[in-house]
């Protein structure tokens, strides 16, 4: 019964911590749009400050979602072929993050190289990655 109990709480904050991760995955790229159509200024700065609290308050959210969910597979022996698909998923959506990171650096350093348009269409990884890891958690196809 405690067990069951401590596996309902991890599962829960993970949950939580995916969810508050993807929020800043979901904003920090449209805040890149903003900032690719802005010229250098007060609104430019604005939006730099921006994505850097941003980035700066959703990487511990990410580490505590990665931490919990490593808790969940290594203690109560969660596996099958789904989770081998979502852990790449994972894996993809941690690239996406520190490129986010990449990109934003690249902006204080005035070396943004993508228009407005390209981050319309990067902002929609984290959605279709979630879409992919919500069906393969829920469903287990394989």
């Amino acid at each position: 019964m405690e067990s069951e109990l401590a596996y309902l709480y991890l599962k829960a904050f993970h949950i939580i911590f995916v969810t508050s991760w993807f929020a800043g995955l979901f904003y920090l790229p449209r805040i890149f749009v903003n900032l690719a159509m802005a010229a250098p200024g007060a609104e430019y700065d604005r939006l730099l400050l921006m994505a850097r609290k941003l980035y700066r308050f959703m990487t511990p959210l990410a580490v505590l979602a990665l931490l919990l969910g490593m808790a969940l597979w290594q203690g109560f022996g969660i596996g099958g072929g789904w989770l081998h698909a979502k852990l790449t998923l994972v894996a993809v959506l941690i690239a996406y993050h520190l490129y986010c990171g990449k990109l934003y650096r690249d902006f204080v350093a005035g070396a943004n190289r993508h228009s407005h348009v390209w981050y319309r269409y990067f902002n929609e990884i984290p959605v279709l990655a979630l879409c992919a890891v919500v069906i393969l958690v829920v469903v287990k196809p394989f």
